[in-house]
């Protein structure tokens, strides 16, 4: 016993040190603005039962907890200072680790735990320094208020600042399918902008980014916008006129400038008029039409019918100026067609201007069977083709266990009004046409959709939309994986936090407190021998005349008042 005193008497003084110096674990932790926070505090509560506890603010003071924030008597919270602080472990295992909802930069600085363990000096303290840095602001959310045909007006919504004052946006504009053009907006009060000189008929892409002087959020939600149908900027393009009879003029021309369409042509208003009777001379008009109106005319030098008409008909009379002409409408490769047949108005045509008389006219390349005409007066229309919708855009909300969580936007109706959706999705492995794959149909007010009881695997996604008309091609791809995670709980040491963007270890803390364990009896099973071998050197002092012997570098020595030759 005298030796296992002297191996472990350093360990067992700095021991007794400590507890009588009151000794603090200690740690720091770091969090973001508006995060949520956990800092770690255990015992163990398998030895000791349930034991009351407390958090407060500064440094632990000799009994309880200072601007004390928590309390709770080992099996549920007693007061509180607000509700942003909590108890989130496992009580009865021990875990009254403290949880800070939405940290703030004021929530800075100290803290620190007190278990409350009977006897002396047998209380678990531990002290935690949190620093809260700023962080970038939440994402903004997009919303439009208004689409004309060349301007968009836009307005968002801010989250959270991330703890510092937004400065600037930062504005992505994307046309068509081009690239992305930024802009940087100055912070202003009214959270809202109109974007002017834009193109009729054209979809337009919108996200912004938030900046505060630590960094850029993350991107808003995607804004897809077309811009409403305007009259045609230009008019028809090469326009020509023929002469073929004495009573017939043949009109060409080709589809605007693309660029200066301002939507789908629907049709062409073609007016003409006698402009000299003696002559004969013909002035004529012409008009690209879209949903939005009428574009500018397409005018062409005046054009004069001929004297004398040559067919292969015995039958040719003259005829009045003023009677009324009949019009043909005829494509590129002059095989007549009967004007009130509808044709798209993308492409080319000819028109026939022709009088009639109480004789049938004979075209020149037939025999003598009359021609079937129609009569027009002023204008000539032309209809447009129906198509297809475009694909929808789809984006991934959310993926949760066994859950994926979709939304879509609706492209071009095709000028039919889009009657409903379906989707697909298929295990990356597989072919689109693979007969374990799941199509699902929407109606056409859906725009998202959740798929649930997902299994663990990797999956494509696609949807396409209808109309009267027909099925959109296949929108973008999405690749979504679904895993299932472990989470592996040790019963004696855990921490529950919800803070995404820091973590507290607490193994070192674990180890001493089990080395407390098996130490403190110890010291005090040694100071007991101690005191009890003490007095009874002391009993035997007293039975021998005070007689004492010890042992020092091998020699041996002795007091007493009687001769050693008696001893």
């Amino acid at each position: 016993m005298a030796f296992l005193g002297r191996g472990h008497l350093p360990l067992c003084c700095a021991l007794l040190f400590c507890l009588l110096l009151d000794c603090v674990s200690a740690e720091s932790i770091t969090a973001k603005v508006g995060s949520d926070i956990t800092l770690p505090c255990k015992y163990d509560a398998q030895h000791y039962g349930r034991l009351s506890v407390c958090w407060g603010r500064g440094a632990i003071p000799n009994s309880g907890c200072n601007n004390e924030v928590i309390k709770s008597d080992g099996t549920s919270v007693t007061s509180r200072l607000s509700e942003r602080y909590l108890l989130m472990g496992n009580l009865g295992g021990g875990d009254v680790s403290l949880t800070i909802r939405q940290v703030e930069k004021t929530d800075s600085g100290m803290y620190g735990c007190r278990v409350e363990i009977p006897g002396w000096f047998n209380d678990h303290k531990h002290q935690v320094t949190l620093t809260v840095e700023a962080a970038p602001p939440d994402p903004l959310n997009l919303e439009i208020k208004e689409v004309k045909e060349k301007s968009i007006t836009f307005g968002w919504t801010s989250g959270f600042d991330g703890g510092e004052p937004i400065i600037s946006y930062n504005l992505d504009l994307q046309e068509n399918k081009g690239t992305w053009q930024s802009t940087t907006i100055e912070h202003g009060e009214l959270p809202q902008l109109t974007l002017l000189d834009l193109s009729p008929a054209t979809t337009y892409k919108l996200r912004m980014f938030a900046m505060n002087s630590v960094g850029k959020s993350e991107v808003s939600n995607l804004l897809i916008v077309k811009t409403r149908e305007a009259a045609p900027d230009g008019p028809p393009l090469d326009l020509q006129l023929e002469s073929l009879t004495s009573h017939s003029i043949r009109v060409t021309w080709k589809p605007p400038n693309p660029k200066l369409r301002n939507g789908i042509l629907l049709s062409y208003s073609i007016s003409y008029r006698e402009y000299d009777h003696a002559s004969k001379q013909y002035k004529r008009w012409q008009h690209a039409k879209t949903s939005a109106g009428i574009g500018p005319p397409a005018t062409v030098p005046l054009c004069t019918t001929l004297d004398i008409v040559h067919t292969t008909s015995t039958v040719s009379t003259a005829k009045s100026a003023s009677t009324p002409a009949t019009i043909w409408i005829q494509d590129t490769t002059s095989i007549p067609l009967v004007h009130t047949t509808s044709k798209t108005a993308s492409t080319p045509a000819t028109i026939w201007i022709q009088d009639t008389t109480s004789i049938p006219l004979v075209h020149p390349t037939t025999t003598d069977e009359p021609i079937p005409a129609a009569t027009v007066w002023e204008d000539l229309t032309t209809s447009t083709t129906l198509v297809a919708p475009d694909p929808p855009v789809v984006e991934l909300k959310e993926v949760q266990s066994h859950l994926i969580s979709i939304s879509w936007t609706p492209g071009f109706d095709g000028g039919s009004p889009i009657t409903g959706y379906y989707l697909e999705y298929k295990e990356i492995n597989n072919f689109w046409d693979h007969t374990d794959n799941i199509r699902i149909d929407f109606k056409p007010d859906e725009t998202d959709a959740t798929l649930l009881e997902i299994n663990d695997s990797t999956y494509n996604i696609r949807m396409f939309a209808k109309n009267s008309h027909g099925t959109s091609k296949a929108s973008n791809v999405l690749t979504v994986t679904i895993e299932e995670t472990v989470h592996k709980i040790d019963d004696l040491s855990t921490t529950t936090s919800t803070d995404n963007h820091a973590a507290a270890s607490v193994e070192e803390e674990s180890k001493n407190v089990h080395l407390a364990t098996i130490v403190v009896p110890v010291v005090l099973v040694v100071l007991i021998v101690a005191i009890v071998s003490a007095w009874q050197l002391r009993r035997m002092k007293k039975k021998t005349d005070s007689m004492n012997i010890w042992l020092t570098g091998g020699a041996l020595h002795f007091r007493s008042s009687e001769p050693l030759q008696e001893l």
